[in-house]
């Protein structure tokens, strides 16, 4: 698993809690808000009434005990609405990339003054590593003034060293090898609102694969006597030659129901997301393959309060037709993005340790209240993927679980700070700092 965000979680967390250390309750100097990486649900806060003018701020007193206006003019945003753009430094180091460093913006947002419309939210994310790999991230997720429309995705760059173990539901962990490649992503979502909480819309998602190098070749003999997992994608499956590169390209109907009471901690609500991409020559895909995705969760307090909070997902991700090796779906995703709406699934096994054109997941978290701003968690995952959805058996079901802890620096929006330890299948486990929750 990739570990980078720690850094930036503790530099956000000390940026932020200066920020609310330092904030006062003046009229003139209300406090910015804290950064999120997500759409924010805060319960509706009154705004001030607007102002008539300047001049109307600078009434005269009519004796010295009647004391003059004080000037209103920056309460047009309340504490909680003012927009926030507060860049955050990154620094790490991991055994893949080497020392990095970097910086990433997270603005906060809402249009127009109704606060029962939800807080629109970016991130900005770039960082380069003294191993020559480079990430380069844009989020988003967009509510227009009335909820009337709904955008959200990625625009993103990357050009990172992984752990590949070839394919399928049986991958072996002495057959690992090293690749990296470098990847471009679009992926963008058009919704319009239909009822409550309701979207439907269109989706396009683009990726664009370069050359797949495998590294620390000079351990080989020679370029026929390279590791058979890699080997293999010379002629992936039939499709041809993959380790040039190739381009997916789809577009399709996509609908979003969320009924959450807040998107970055979660207490009640159900959420819904569904698409279909059919992608084809006619987009510029150099592979013909549809994929059908859903992502349901649901969440609910247990025993009477919102000290402990029962959280469900469901995640299926189906292929039917020709699908490169990099579009499959994989389990024990962790690097965000738009194609799993930034969930982390089966925390304790390696990004994509197991992939192949079907893919399934469910996972279980209880999230339990403790004192002050520290919470705990615990949780289960389930899994399996295979050419076709009847390769599924009992026995090749692969586990993930494990323990965590929060801190909730932002108590108006819950936004944690979140610290996983998790042990999976396939002989992996990990520790994984982030914000926000895993789903």
């Amino acid at each position: 698993m990739r570990f980078f965000y720690l850094p930036l979680v503790l530099s956000g967390l000390a940026l932020s809690a200066a920020a609310q250390s330092t904030a006062s309750y003046s009229v003139v100097a209300p406090p910015p808000a804290s950064p999120t990486l997500l759409a924010s649900a805060a319960e509706p806060i009154k705004t001030p009434a607007p102002t008539l003018g300047l001049l109307a701020d600078r009434q005269p007193a009519t004796s010295l005990l009647t004391p003059r206006r004080v000037s209103a003019r920056k309460l047009d945003f309340s504490p909680s609405d003012k927009p926030s753009f507060i860049p955050v430094p990154v620094a790490f180091y991991q055994q893949e990339t080497g020392f990095a460093v970097g910086a990433a913006i997270l603005p906060v947002w809402r249009f127009g003054t109704d606060t029962t419309v939800r807080k629109s939210n970016a991130r900005l994310l770039a960082w380069f590593s003294q191993k020559k790999q480079t990430t380069i991230q844009l989020t988003h997720t967009i509510f227009t003034p009335g909820e009337k429309f709904y955008f959200s995705g990625e625009l993103s760059y990357y050009d990172l060293q992984f752990d590949y173990f070839g394919v399928g539901n049986n991958t072996r962990k002495s057959d690992k090898v090293q690749i990296q490649y470098p990847l471009f992503v679009f992926d963008e979502k058009a919704l319009v609102r239909a009822a409550p909480n309701l979207f439907v819309g269109v989706r396009y998602r683009l990726t664009n694969l370069g050359d797949v190098k495998l590294q620390n070749s000079d351990r080989y003999n020679s370029t026929t006597n390279q590791p058979v997992v890699y080997n293999e994608l010379a002629n992936f499956r039939g499709l041809g030659e993959q380790r040039k590169g190739t381009i997916s390209s789809g577009v399709g109907p996509s609908l979003l129901y969320d009924g959450r009471d807040n998107v970055l901690a979660t207490y009640r609500g159900n959420f819904v997301d569904a698409h279909i991409l059919f992608n084809g020559g006619a987009l510029g895909s150099d592979y013909r393959f549809t994929r059908y995705q859903i992502d349901a969760r649901h969440f609910n307090p247990l025993f009477g309060s919102n000290n402990t909070i029962l959280a469900l997902q469901f995640m299926g991700q189906y292929h039917s037709g020709d699908v490169p090796f990099r579009e499959l779906g994989g389990m024990g995703g962790t690097l965000g993005g738009a194609i799993y709406n930034n969930a982390y699934l089966m925390r304790g096994i390696y990004e994509a340790r197991f992939r192949d054109r079907q893919f399934t997941t469910v996972q279980a978290e209880i999230r339990q209240k403790l004192i002050w701003r520290f919470d705990i968690a615990a949780f289960i995952a389930a899994g399996q993927v295979g050419y076709d959805l009847n390769d599924y058996t009992f026995d090749g079901t692969k586990l993930a679980g494990g323990v965590g802890a929060r801190f909730r620096f932002n108590r108006r929006d819950r936004l944690n700070i979140r610290l996983d330890y998790g042990v999976g299948s396939g002989g992996n486990s990990g520790i994984i700092f982030a914000v926000g929750e895993a789903f």
